[in-house]
């Protein structure tokens, strides 16, 4: 069942929030970025060289990476600079404002996604499907009360104007993944090893100008966090390419399940960090898992 792996992703993706925001704490935001995708990318290699050596056996595991076409390749690049958009605003987004804002924001992108898939894909919904969407989106204008009463005021905060380019954009990626794994058909684990493999030069790039332009104003500082991130980010990626790959896959509904992971960035994220209106914050919380609930019904 697709959705079951989509929840496991939403499980590791929250784990990887709040890696990220350890990691950009007084922190150079492109360096952690890069320094992510590098170990991603090394989480690829083993996979990628084992399909050459071996790749009926890594087939029978549905861990085959092979070669793109040359036209493929153009398609992956493309969501590589989608996904780039996103996860820079993003980056830089939560390094200033609370992770218990940020993420719930940003798990607004189901909305778009739902929008999209709707009208480019066809999907149907049935009623309890509307009701959970319904229920976790009402959850999450929640959160954005919540977060005034922290003083952080959306009209005017070019931090909160990134975290809407990142939900945007993100909203995009998931559509278009979509269109890759259904309509290009392309294998889910070998766009997972090539997208990681052009994240690293698009966002070594952009690390590399931007220290010629400014010589890193903020220092990077190592920390074992971020290579957790790369960690997480492939194993929640995994997941969400395998559920997404079921020809019953609905991306509206797996994007709802995926953004659950604002549970996890809540209470892992709010502890670690300790950060302020918690008690609040669980009740559209409980909206949140109420959702996910709903559609697994």
């Amino acid at each position: 069942m697709w959705i079951i792996p989509g929840i496991f992703s939403a499980l590791f993706l929250g784990i990887y929030d709040v890696c990220k925001k350890w990691s950009l704490r007084d922190n150079n935001v492109l360096g952690v970025l890069f320094l992510s995708n590098c170990a991603a990318l090394l989480l690829t290699v083993p996979v990628f060289i084992a399909s050459f050596i071996s790749p009926a056996i890594m087939a029978r595991m549905s861990l085959y990476a092979g070669i793109p076409t040359f036209s493929q390749h153009f398609y992956i690049i493309f969501k590589t600079l989608l996904v780039s958009s996103s996860w820079i605003s993003a980056f830089f987004a939560l390094k200033h404002l609370p992770i218990s804002i940020v993420s719930p924001i940003r798990a607004s992108a189901p909305l778009w996604t739902l929008l999209g898939a709707t009208l480019l894909f066809g999907e149907n919904f049935k009623v309890l499907h509307w009701v959970a969407i319904g229920v976790t989106f009402v959850s999450y204008y929640a959160f954005s009360i919540i977060g005034k009463l922290e003083g952080i005021s959306f009209a005017g905060n070019k931090w909160m104007l990134l975290v809407g380019v990142a939900t945007l954009t993100g909203a995009l990626s998931a559509l278009y993944d979509k269109y890759l794994l259904h309509s290009i058909g392309i294998n889910p684990v070998t766009m997972q090893v090539w997208f990681s493999f052009y994240l690293v030069l698009v966002n070594g790039s952009i690390f590399l100008i931007s220290g010629l332009a400014s010589r890193w104003s903020t220092k990077l500082q190592w920390r074992h966090t971020i290579l957790l991130i790369g960690v997480f980010l492939i194993v929640a990626d995994y997941l969400y390419f395998k559920a997404l790959s079921h020809e019953d896959a609905m991306i509206a509904a797996l994007s709802i399940v995926r953004r659950s992971s604002v549970v996890v960035s809540f209470v892992v994220g709010g502890i670690l960090l300790k950060e302020l209106n918690k008690r609040k914050k669980m009740i559209p919380l409980a909206g949140v898992l109420l959702g996910v609930v709903l559609l697994l019904f």
